[in-house]
C-alpha cells in the first residue's frame, strides 16, 4: 500500500492519525494561507474556503515530493487539511496573539460556532496526482464561559494562540467547551470519518493503512 502523507506540522492531527492505527510520514506545506483565501472569489463560502485551502497544502506538499523526494512521490497518498471557526459568519483561523485571542473569546464564550474541516486526498504515482478528493465537514462547537482569571491563564499558556479559533478540545481549551454536536476528531483537526470517504474516493481503504497488530 502507499505511505501516507500528512501535510501538516500539528501535533494534535498527527496524534489522532496515530492513535487511529497509521505511521504517516510528516510534509509541511509553505503555503501563504492569507494568499490563498484572497485569492477566491469574493463570494466563496466559508466552507469552499477551508476546502480550497486544504487543496492547496496537498498540492503544494504534492509538488515538493515530486521534486525532493521522487521514491515517496511514486507511490503514496497525501492529504492537505484546514480548519477554521465560523462566528457570525465570519470565519476564524489562527489568532496568533493574545489581544485577538481575548477578542474571540470575548465574542464566542458562552455562545456557539461552527467549526469547519476541509480536507484534501491526492493519491500519488510515479511523482504525479493521479486522483484527487476533497470535501469538508462542519460541526457545531457550544463553549463555556471561563472566568476572567481562567481565561487570562489559558491566553498566557500559548495554547489558543496557534490553533484555529482560539481554542483546543484535546488540550487545556476543553475546559472550556461544554459539549460539540458532530465528529471531535475533526474539532481537533482531522476528521476521520471524513478522511475515510476521502481514502475511499481514490480508491484507499482505511484498514490497509493501518501499521502493527
Amino acid at each position: 500500500m502507499p505511505e501516507f502523507v500528512l501535510g501538516s506540522a500539528s501535533p494534535a492531527r498527527l496524534q489522532v492519525l496515530r492513535s487511529a492505527g497509521l505511521s504517516p510520514l510528516v510534509r509541511v506545506s509553505d503555503v501563504d494561507e492569507d494568499a490563498v483565501a484572497a485569492a477566491l472569489p469574493p463570494d466563496t463560502p466559508p466552507e469552499g474556503v477551508v476546502t480550497a485551502l486544504a487543496r492547496a497544502k496537498a498540492h503544494a506538499v504534492a509538488e515538493a515530493l515530486r521534486t525532493e523526494d521522487a521514491d515517496l512521490a511514486a507511490d503514496c497518498v497525501v492529504v492537505g487539511c484546514d480548519s477554521m471557526l465560523l462566528v457570525d459568519g465570519v470565519l476564524q483561523g489562527k489568532p496568533h496573539t493574545v489581544e485577538v485571542a481575548r477578542a474571540r473569546w470575548a465574542e464566542m464564550a458562552g455562545r456557539s460556532a461552527d467549526l469547519l474541516t476541509g480536507h484534501c486526498v491526492l493519491r500519488m504515482r510515479d511523482r504525479a496526482p493521479v486522483t484527487e478528493s476533497s470535501d469538508y465537514s462542519r460541526t457545531i462547537v457550544h463553549f463555556a464561559k471561563p472566568e476572567a482569571d481562567e481565561l487570562e491563564a489559558y491566553l498566557a499558556s500559548g495554547e489558543p494562540l496557534r490553533v484555529a479559533g482560539a481554542f483546543t478540545l484535546d488540550g487545556r481549551g476543553g475546559w472550556f467547551v461544554d459539549r460539540i454536536d458532530g465528529d471531535p476528531s475533526s474539532v481537533i483537526g482531522i476528521g476521520l470519518p471524513l478522511l475515510r470517504r476521502l481514502l475511499a474516493g481514490v480508491g484507499i481503504g482505511v484498514a490497509d493503512l493501518w501499521v502493527g497488530p
